[in-house]
């Protein structure tokens, strides 16, 4: 289980804080905490809240303010007002699936690190020729899998990323073996019917054996 940073604290790397991040959809922000709560107990302390839902931002608030334990990060950021909305929600990375200009040099002014999301070599090496190396690898499974990210590893080995897309505990172990590969994002332990279901303790046991795979 990874350390847990102070609530203030601002990860230096997204990929080294657990080599599986939970990717959670909220529909109600109620459901937040202890939803946190139980990721954090089995071990998934890094936890990407996406941008796809009304309640999203209330959710990264909530957690960021009553789980100084979890590393509460927003995903599906697709443009600088949702870059500022989050961090001021408290967010402490983000998380595109794609990027721009615009939009890395929000997330760049942010002051929070950040993985913009790539498919292909040409996306990677525009971004490494504007200083940034550690991005999301997304759709990960569409995209290519652990081959396409295995041909990248020996022309762009400065590149790491966070495969996310398709993945779940049988093809978690494949992309964290590669060299090139610092954690993996998916949704496996964070089931719609274990969440609406408020079955916390399925969802910590889920956590628990995802932590487990790397």
């Amino acid at each position: 289980m990874s350390t847990p940073l102070p609530s203030s604290a601002v990860p230096a790397s997204v990929l080294d804080l657990a080599t599986v991040m939970p990717v959670v959809v909220l529909e109600d922000a109620a459901l937040a905490v202890p939803l946190a709560r139980a990721l954090v107990a089995g071990g998934l302390p890094a936890i990407e809240v996406t941008l796809r839902t009304a309640a999203a931002q209330d959710a990264v608030r909530a957690i960021a303010a009553e789980v100084p334990e979890a590393v509460v990060g927003a995903g599906t950021v697709v443009g600088a007002e949702q870059v500022t909305a989050s961090v001021a929600a408290g967010a402490r990375f983000l998380v595109s699936p794609g990027w721009t200009d615009a939009l890395l040099a929000a997330m760049t002014e942010s002051g929070v690190p950040f993985l913009p999301g790539v498919s292909t070599a040409s996306e990677v090496v525009a971004l490494l020729e504007r200083g940034v190396r550690e991005m999301k690898f997304f759709p990960a499974q569409a995209a290519g899998g652990t081959a396409y990210l295995k041909s990248l590893a020996s022309p762009l080995p400065q590149a790491r990323f966070c495969p996310t897309g398709g993945i779940g505990p049988d093809t978690a172990p494949e992309y964290l073996a590669l060299p090139n590969v610092g954690c993996v994002g998916g949704s496996w332990m964070v089931p719609a019917d274990a969440v609406a279901a408020r079955d916390w303790p399925r969802i910590e046991r889920l956590a628990r054996e995802a932590a487990a795979l790397g």
